[in-house]
């Protein structure tokens, strides 16, 4: 049986990760996408098992302390992680695995899953990024605070992946990346 394709995808909140995701789900139906478990509360719209797996805080620990987890971090205030089982059972019926996580969990897959792809989404700039952020209409102030000062950070870093590629032009961006994923 083949063995699936593991690609990482991460970038700074209000960079478009999502977006582009969801454009790469819908054009390529070999991907699989994981779904993420995570402590905070759903935004409007999202509903568990699709977009996220809501547990709570205890519950999210208990897993930790099973191993539950390939990677988790905390951000914002809340628990996000990749649920080990789930991962490895796509990737064992050689299904290519998208996993869109920010850079704590993207640095630990690559530790587990040294041939991973992994692409870095960046913003043109940290002010089109704060604009974005704003756009979406679905933070606190002191979110967005923290979300544009955690971006620094995980700019910082865009050297440790793969494939950087900025999000100037969504259109221009998905095609980047399937070319990165597909070779093509």
């Amino acid at each position: 049986m083949p063995q699936g394709k593991l690609i990482v995808i991460t970038g700074p909140s209000g960079v478009g990760k999502g977006t582009i995701v969801r454009s790469l789900l819908q054009n390529h139906p070999q991907l699989s996408l994981s779904i993420s478990a995570t402590t905070r509360n759903p935004r409007p719209g999202e509903a568990d098992g699709q977009d996220y797996y809501f547990i709570s805080k205890e519950e999210f620990l208990e897993a930790i302390s099973n191993s539950g987890f390939l990677e988790w971090a905390e951000y914002a205030g809340n628990y996000y992680g990749t649920p080990r089982t789930k991962i490895e059972e796509l990737l064992d019926a050689g299904k290519w695995v998208l996993l869109e996580i920010e850079l704590v969990g993207a640095r630990a897959i690559a530790e587990i899953f040294p041939d991973a792809l992994r692409i870095f989404i960046l913003p043109p700039s940290l002010e089109e990024l704060e604009a974005r952020i704003r756009k979406r209409g679905k933070d606190s102030e002191s979110a967005i605070n923290q979300r544009l000062i955690r971006a620094k950070t995980e700019i910082a870093a865009k050297d440790e992946f793969d494939i950087c590629i900025v999000n100037q032009d969504l259109a221009t961006t998905i095609e980047e990346v399937e070319k990165a994923i597909f070779d093509i």
